[in-house]
């Protein structure tokens, strides 16, 4: 059902939460809706940049375009401000005015 799954969270998989929330405070990345960038590449981005299997990128797409935005990962601030910048270069390279933003972990 949309709506319902839990937002993507990017972990290195050798780490364990306790140590991962130590060694750095966690920040969602957030990806907002447009009335010009094309769902196939949203979807592909969430893939792509994110891991996401298909269909929860699929999930992700549709909540963004429904709400307006949708908080697609969780990770490291300096992580996230590279998946933020990526994204935005590529989404320029292809014409498209997608826009990221970062939120931190409340």
């Amino acid at each position: 059902m949309i709506g319902t799954e839990q937002p993507y969270s990017v972990k290195e998989p050798w780490m364990d939460s306790l140590t991962r929330d130590s060694l750095a405070p966690l920040h969602w990345v957030v990806m907002h809706n447009d009335p010009v960038t094309t769902m196939d590449f949203v979807v592909d981005t969430l893939v792509n940049e994110f891991g996401m299997s298909h269909d929860a990128a699929i999930e992700a797409m549709y909540r963004i375009h429904y709400t307006g935005l949708d908080k697609v990962a969780i990770m490291p601030l300096e992580r996230a401000e590279f998946k933020v910048e990526n994204i935005r270069r590529t989404a320029r390279m292809q014409g498209f005015p997608l826009t990221c933003t970062i939120e931190t972990d409340q």
